[in-house]
């Protein structure tokens, strides 16, 4: 059957997050990840695939190598490539243990952040509305499958944490030494910004600061990775 020209501009053109929004659609890539989808409640809208034989999923549409180098954003495509439907956010749960990002804006530190979460067994992650889109194509590589058992939403972060009843928490170079602190098993961790951390306006309504202490000698590194951090932080809370 092969692609058509129609198919080939609406692939192209779910690179860049408007265009995702109005056809509610988004691409994974490389055949562990599609079928990790393909294995989830995601509903796929279509399969684009070299080799038919290793998805169940019997409407795929066998192209050839050169056409999926035209819709590939890999440098080198992986037999497949789907396309699937943006589910409905849904409702934020109160009473479990919740990670926050405010403005994170790196595709591959939330990729890597979303694949925690499914690591440490935390199933929602809210999103402030600036933090980059999951479905953004290096997020949605990033998390290897992870997107498809971790709830995301996107809201007003401010009004989430003011109406939250669960301790708040955030990273800090001043706050509290997290190997020191008493941890509870359900609280709201934020996480901020790359280069700035958390708005003030975040800031403002957090509860307590746990800060990583450096172990150097030197002590001239200035900040850990968001991602790197956000790892520490959730593995003290389950050890916790």
């Amino acid at each position: 059957m092969g692609l058509s020209k129609n198919t080939l501009k609406l692939i192209t053109s779910l690179s860049q997050k408007k265009y995702r929004q109005k056809h509610n659609l988004f691409v994974a890539e490389g055949v562990k990840v599609v079928n990790e989808f393909l294995n989830s409640s995601f509903r796929v809208k279509e399969l684009y695939t070299t080799d038919a034989s290793l998805f169940n999923y019997e409407e795929s549409i066998e192209i050839s190598e050169a056409e999926l180098k035209k819709i590939s954003k890999l440098k080198s495509p992986n037999k497949v490539i789907g396309v699937f439907e943006i589910p409905k956010e849904k409702e934020i749960s109160s009473d479990k243990f919740t990670l926050v990002l405010d403005e994170v804006n790196d595709p591959g530190n939330l990729g890597t952040i979303i694949r925690l979460c499914d690591w440490f067994g935390i199933t929602q992650l809210v999103c402030s509305k600036n933090t980059v889109d999951c479905f953004n194509f290096k997020v949605v590589q990033a998390t290897m499958g992870s997107l498809t058992r971790v709830q995301i939403v996107y809201t007003d972060i401010i009004s989430f944490l003011s109406e939250t009843s669960l301790p708040t928490f955030t990273a800090d170079m001043d706050g509290d030494n997290v190997y020191k602190s008493q941890l509870p098993d359900k609280a709201v961790l934020v996480m901020g910004n790359e280069a700035n951390g958390i708005s003030k306006e975040v800031n403002d309504v957090i509860q307590q600061k746990l800060t990583i202490p450096r172990f150097g000698d030197i002590q001239k590194t200035e900040s850990l990775n968001v991602a790197t951090a956000t790892a520490i932080l959730l593995s003290e809370f389950k050890r916790a």
